[in-house]
């Protein structure tokens, strides 16, 4: 049975937010593939902990798992799964600090009991038997079968640059099982965005699961984003601002020239076109460029033309002052 998913994370039901981030931050650290080429089990308890953390920082997930709604891979619960197959009950989620949780319940015996007899004693033996073995009664549970499944899900969290974001530069990952891949990022990457690589999950009966990868776009120093555009406050001197100027500016795919006006004043926003973020749609967004005019505090030339300059009339006329 899968380990109860705070227990992976080795916290208690009910840790916050900070705390589930912050536990999973430091195992994310000693266990990843990177530092433990040599330790496949380190790899899977990476994964462990990682799909642990996708699910319970997703607050409707969380919530859903804490009622027995789903499973630790965030699979819906089999009937009767918050009782009997599932670690709801008398186990983990009843008491977080008990310890292995229901993997470790015991029934009394060594060997797993026949429920259908349980079953029998809870709705009538004579109405079981009377369907008989092969009909739709509890008298055939004994011989109904769970159909073979997929194995599990795989999750990582993957943090990509900027820059990479907007050039959908493939990246380099590295799976549970110790493989490396570049993955290809799609067009309308938002942060957040879930990419599944089909085959790429546990092994099960039914052939294996997927690993589903959630992308985490790294902030940048000076570009910021908004919707599918990219915002820049692009400092100017003065002179660049009165004469007006060709400079060199930066883009997340290296610097290009941007023309400044003559006359151009602080705030005025100027566009480097399909210098953006690739919509869904193919169409890429718009590098927007707001100006900053910079003065220079100390400097005597500037203070003494500026003395003698008549200043330029009152730019807050239309204000009434």
């Amino acid at each position: 049975m899968a380990l109860d998913l705070y227990h992976r994370l080795g916290i208690k039901r009910g840790a916050g937010e900070d705390e589930i981030k912050k536990a999973y931050r430091s195992l994310a650290k000693q266990l990843h593939p990177d530092r433990n080429k040599d330790n496949p089990e380190a790899a899977k308890r990476f994964a462990e902990v990682t799909n642990a953390y996708d699910l319970l920082s997703d607050k409707d997930k969380r919530a859903r798992y804490d009622r027995g709604e789903i499973d630790e891979e965030g699979n819906p619960k089999m009937p009767f799964g918050a009782g009997f197959g599932g670690g709801s009950y008398g186990g983990a989620s009843q008491h977080p600090g008990a310890g292995a949780g229901f993997e470790s319940f015991n029934f009394g015996g060594g060997e797993s009991p026949d429920l259908s007899d349980l079953f029998e004693g809870l709705f009538g033996a004579a109405t079981g038997r009377s369907r008989g073995a092969g009909s739709g009664g509890f008298g055939g549970f004994r011989q109904r079968a769970r159909a073979p499944q997929k194995g599990a899900d795989v999750a990582y969290r993957l943090k990509v640059a900027f820059d990479d974001a907007v050039a959908l530069k493939p990246q380099r990952i590295t799976l549970a099982d110790g493989k490396s891949i570049d993955l290809k990022l799609p067009k309308g990457l938002e942060d957040g965005t879930r990419i599944r690589l089909a085959g790429k999950g546990e092994d099960g009966p039914a052939g294996r699961g997927d690993a589903i990868i959630t992308i985490e776009i790294a902030p940048h120093r000076f570009f910021s984003r908004d919707g599918n555009d990219i915002r820049l406050s692009l400092p100017i001197t003065l002179k660049e601002a009165v004469l007006g100027a060709k400079i060199k500016v930066p883009t997340p795919e290296g610097p290009v020239m941007l023309t400044i006006p003559k006359g151009t004043t602080s705030g005025k926003v100027l566009r480097l076109k399909g210098r953006g973020f690739m919509g869904k749609d193919g169409k890429r967004g718009d590098q927007l460029v707001s100006v900053d005019v910079d003065v220079p505090p100390d400097d005597a030339e500037l203070q003494k033309f500026a003395e003698k300059w008549d200043g330029g009339g009152n730019p807050r006329a239309s204000w009434g002052v």
